[in-house]
């Protein structure tokens, strides 16, 4: 016995815990609690969002697809050509008026 109190001071790590672990502290609990509340608001307020931005992605390649049916050939390829090389688009007009067409 005397040769582990000994050891136990030059070594503490091996001494026993002089006291069993505590349990959270209710102040922790209520802490815990409201973020825990405010983590699962967030969450529905988030799958909310996505739920929107799903609905609103469906929405744009339905009109995307409508748009290049109704586009003619040419006016596909003149597009195209024009996100191919977004520098002369940047250079030239602002793309606000609608190209002219000689039909």
């Amino acid at each position: 016995m005397f040769s582990l109190r000994i050891s136990c001071l030059l070594f503490p790590f091996c001494a026993p815990s002089p006291t069993p672990p505590r349990s959270p502290l209710p102040g922790q609990d209520l802490v815990k609690s409201h973020l825990m509340y405010a983590v699962r608001e967030e969450v529905e307020v988030l799958k909310e969002q996505i739920k929107e931005l799903i609905d609103r992605n469906s929405l744009l390649e339905r009109e995307n697809a409508l748009l290049k049916s109704l586009a003619k050939p040419e006016q596909l390829s003149q597009l195209q050509a024009q996100l191919r090389s977004p520098a002369s688009t940047a250079s030239g007009s602002s793309g606000s008026s609608p190209p002219t067409s000689t039909a």
